[in-house]
């Protein structure tokens, strides 16, 4: 798990071009949106695509993006269990 963390992150700082950020820089625990990282709902949309692009999730429901990317840690528990790819 802490390897699909680390490339988690990896990849939202490429994707969100957050080019200030470094990977040991974010708590994988942390709230993605509003505090914490501090994403948007345009963010939002690209962590959806991430998911689908790199690992064959494709999301049914919008609304479930807000419980999924609650932190880089939910991301990746979801992630691991729901991957095609």
């Amino acid at each position: 798990m802490e390897e699909l963390i680390l490339k988690l992150k990896n990849e939202i700082i490429e994707v969100l071009n957050l080019e200030e950020v470094k990977p040991e820089d974010i708590d994988e625990n942390a709230a993605l949106f509003g505090e914490g990282l501090g994403l948007d709902s345009i963010d939002a949309l690209e962590l959806i695509v991430l998911m689908e692009k790199n690992y064959g999730i494709k999301l049914q429901d919008p609304n479930q993006g807000k419980e999924i990317f609650k932190s880089i840690a939910v991301m990746a528990d979801y992630i691991s269990k729901n991957r095609t790819k």
